[in-house]
């Protein structure tokens, strides 16, 4: 089994991958949770303290923006071995774009960016399916776009699992899905996406038309705050078919579109049972 957890971080985007070989990877490092009333709940150390993870195979880090890094000061609680992020980024480029009131935390990406350097060997690489258990977490990044908007150089993760496709990005706008959509193996690693994370929170400003001419998702996932972040939430529902999303409380119903805001922790799991392929998604 395949397990996908999206994390209720305020504003911000964290997800939780458990591979069917019981490896964990994260894929970017907001911090907070509405339905906590924690402005600091850590998914770091909610994963070592309560779901007893003692390390990571691999933290995937889309772009160096606060929301997406802020868990950062607690990434060696959980010692990864590898990670990923936009590496053709300059240290320049990181810091000019940055916005006041979080150097720490910028500067903190910068020392755990130069300290991961050395090439990840085949035999721990998580576009391969024998080190995940038959799952495959592949990843693009876009880099032609100009790096005053890093929101554009978002790395993009495609997670693959008995039948079931996963597409989470950061916060890729028009420009930067455009560059992706003119790659051939992106548009085979994105074809027959079953649930997709709504870019940039849902905002207008990261819905991309020519993208939903090659997807059709079942479920649309946004993750967002509560204040003008989900702009764009009734277009992402008409692109997405539905599914059936059951309530840990009982009962289910058809969603098109689910955000952490209203929803908290989001749950998704797929299987294969007998020839049967399933996908499941659970919320509060």
């Amino acid at each position: 089994m395949l397990e996908c957890t999206f994390w209720d971080v305020e504003h911000g985007s964290a997800a939780t991958i458990k591979t069917p070989n019981g490896k964990y990877v994260q894929i970017d490092l907001g911090v907070g949770s509405y339905g906590d009333n924690n402005a600091t709940f850590s998914p770091l150390r909610h994963l070592k303290y309560r779901w007893g993870v003692r390390q990571l195979a691999a933290i995937i880090i889309s772009h160096p923006h606060k929301d997406h890094v802020d868990d950062i000061h607690n990434f060696s609680e959980l010692s990864p071995g590898i990670i990923y992020r936009p590496n053709h980024l300059s240290e320049n480029d990181i810091r000019s774009s940055s916005r006041g009131g979080y150097c720490s935390t910028i500067e903190k990406y910068l020392e755990i960016n130069r300290s991961y350097n050395n090439p990840v060997p085949d035999i721990e690489a998580i576009h391969n399916p024998v080190n995940l258990g038959g799952a495959s977490i592949q990843t693009f990044i876009p880099r032609t776009c100009a790096t005053s908007n890093l929101n554009n150089h978002s790395l993009v993760t495609i997670i693959e699992y008995a039948h079931s496709k996963i597409l989470i990005p950061g916060d890729n706008e028009p420009v930067s899905w455009n560059e992706l959509l003119s790659r051939q193996d992106f548009l085979n690693a994105i074809r027959n996406t079953d649930i997709f994370v709504a870019p940039h929170h849902g905002r207008a400003s990261g819905f991309s038309t020519e993208l939903f001419q090659k997807i059709s998702p079942k479920l649309v996932i946004v993750s967002d705050g509560r204040f003008c972040d989900s702009s764009a939430t009734t277009r992402y529902s008409q692109q997405a078919s539905g599914w059936t999303v059951h309530r840990r409380s009982g009962g289910s119903v058809e969603r098109k579109c689910l955000t952490t805001r209203n929803d908290g922790v989001i749950h998704i799991k797929a299987w294969v049972d007998g020839a049967q392929p399933i996908l499941s998604v659970n919320i509060n």
